[in-house]
């Protein structure tokens, strides 16, 4: 009769959990990818993955201590920034700075493939729900307030013009 080892659970737990850091990261990218932002599903998705092997590969490496994981942690948030920093785009002619929500959705990603590689799937999810609320009612919303167009860019003017 064949049975399941809890070696064998271990393993599909670990699986569970990279698989969802991936649909996580994915989903934000559909969103990103579907309003044509320079970093779409395969970036996010990629991310968030990457995000939760790192972590899960130190757990199995040593016994999980605060101090390692939160090490591999801030080495995984610090690079995320730099790619991150990637997709804003400086307009220098046109005084705008474009891409910076691209940017948070990036480490958000990473954050949530943290969260899924540490086994908290259900705190990811929440984190998933909200930046997703965030992207579909967070535009609309901010112009609502503001009563102009959409506030995704930082513009600047200058109104001192020689002569």
């Amino acid at each position: 009769m064949p049975f399941i080892t809890n070696s064998a659970l271990a393993e599909l737990a670990l699986l569970f959990n990279l698989l969802c850091a991936t649909l996580f990261g994915g989903l934000i990218g559909l969103n990103r990818q579907l309003h044509h932002r320079p970093a779409g599903l395969r970036t996010h998705a990629l991310t968030a993955l990457a995000a939760a092997l790192a972590i899960t590969v130190i757990q199995q490496l040593q016994p999980a201590t605060a101090d390692a994981a939160s090490r591999v942690a801030q080495g995984v948030l610090t690079g995320i920034g730099f790619i991150g920093a990637g997709v804003i785009v400086h307009h220098e002619r046109r005084y705008r700075v474009e891409g910076l929500t691209t940017a948070a959705t990036i480490w958000v990603s990473s954050m949530l493939g943290l969260a899924c590689g540490t086994g908290h799937v259900l705190t990811a999810a929440v984190g998933l729900a909200l930046t997703l609320l965030i992207l579909v009612l967070g535009n609309r919303l901010e112009q609502r307030l503001a009563g102009r167009g959409p506030t995704d860019d930082v513009s600047l003017t200058d109104d001192d013009k020689p002569g």
